[in-house]
């Protein structure tokens, strides 16, 4: 292993004619690759010019480093590229000298993916491995100026995706990537800094790109939100959305432009989603109002348990543990706006019922707090009436006995 390290550091310190005629060409389509090679993973690696286009890299012409005989190939069609790269990443044996976790798939799934399918059919403006991983300057995935670093990806999709005159003909909309800069998952990535939130590759698939369709994009979507997931499945709207077409999840929550979820989505008020499907008076008009309704009752209860909690802290008293415990109410508020998944009053109402008894409990710990703080104070003032009629009664004494006359000798 030491030898191999030791090998390794060799090639990648070893001159290469290539480069060195390359940087001190006058075009910048010449100059730029070897340029953007000394960042190169590759290179880091040990690779070199050769390794991909062949040739020889220590010859001192330009005629004798393109020798077709070493295997030279200048610039690969775009057709080819799938294959050009697999010569290294596909061979398992090889890739294990390199990084033995890196899969040696990517190729065949490639095959799989709407861009794969599109190549193979002789179309030259899908994106092949170059397209997202570019060329010559290729980093790490996890370097932070890599193209397919997290925060980077839609930017790297959009070279493509988001040029309406690059994907004409292709039927296919361009607005993608926009309306999820303005999404919640957007949010989180890029204001958050959450690496985790997803981007386009964790929904669509990387090498295996593809839109989901309906019947996949719940699956999409409980690879996160698998609580959400699981009720939907056995809920009422389950069979409904099926027998309609309707894909789940982003029939109410959009796809690309997913908004923050808010309560004002469910119920039979103006706005809600509810009311695109359910006409006033049928059962779930009446499960979406009942189930907003109990919503709202916590949210007030809370509300008003913390507004007293806090009044009696500011004013000095202790209240720390029911403001702790009030913590139980907020939870259920969350797991309640979970439940709506489910389509189920009895879901819901099992959960906001012992919510409620939180915030209640909370709520009288406050007026409990604010009472006591109160028979404080008449009581301190009781004390400070007595205590100054204690001195008026000493000042009183010390009158007497100084008005006295001095008893004769």
């Amino acid at each position: 292993m030491v030898l191999l390290m030791l090998c390794t550091l060799a090639s990648a310190q070893k001159k290469s004619f290539c480069i060195e005629c390359h940087v001190k060409l006058d075009d910048p389509r010449l100059s730029a690759p070897a340029k953007l090679f000394e960042n190169d993973i590759h290179r880091g690696r040990g690779l070199s010019c050769n390794d991909c286009h062949g040739g020889d890299p220590n010859a001192t012409t330009s005629e004798a480093a393109k020798d077709p005989g070493k295997g030279y190939l200048g610039k690969p069609r775009a057709l080819d590229i799938p294959a050009y790269c697999g010569k290294c990443h596909s061979d398992a044996n090889l890739m294990k000298r390199f990084n033995p976790s890196l899969r040696v798939d990517q190729e065949s799934e490639y095959y799989t993916s709407v861009h794969g399918k599109l190549l193979k059919t002789g179309e030259q403006r899908v994106a092949t491995c170059i397209s997202c991983h570019t060329v010559h300057g290729i980093r790490a995935i996890n370097d932070p100026l890599s193209s397919v670093y997290p925060l980077n990806v839609a930017d790297t999709c959009a070279k493509c995706h988001g040029s309406s005159d690059y994907m004409q003909g292709l039927k296919i909309p361009t607005d993608q990537v926009v309306k999820f800069k303005t999404s919640v998952h957007a949010k989180a990535l890029y204001q958050k800094q959450d690496l985790s939130a997803p981007t386009c590759n964790d929904c669509h698939g990387n090498h295996g790109a593809a839109p989901p369709g309906i019947a996949s994009v719940a699956n999409v979507c409980g690879q996160c939100h698998a609580r959400q997931a699981d009720l939907f499945q056995t809920s009422p709207h389950k069979a409904a959305f099926d027998q309609q077409g309707l894909a789940e999840c982003l029939t109410c929550h959009s796809n690309h432009d997913i908004a923050t979820p808010t309560d004002q989505m469910i119920g039979t008020e103006q706005g809600a989603l509810c009311i695109n499907c359910h006409q006033s008076g049928d059962k779930g008009f009446v499960a979406a109002g009942h189930m907003r309704s109990r919503i709202d009752q916590l949210i007030a209860s809370i509300d008003k348990s913390n507004e007293i909690l806090s009044l009696a802290e500011r004013k000095g008293m202790e209240v720390s543990k029911p403001k702790f415990e009030l913590k139980g109410a907020t939870d259920a508020l969350t797991h309640a706006r979970v439940l709506i998944h489910s389509s189920s009053i009895a879901e819901v109402d099992k959960i906001v019922g012992p919510g409620l008894e939180v915030a209640t409990k909370g709520h009288q710990a406050g007026l409990d707090a604010l009472s006591e703080l109160s028979f404080r104070r008449k009581g301190l003032a009781v004390s400070l009436v007595f205590i100054i009629f204690l001195a008026v009664l000493v000042f009183l004494k010390i009158r007497q006995i100084e008005s006295r006359p001095p008893i004769a000798k």
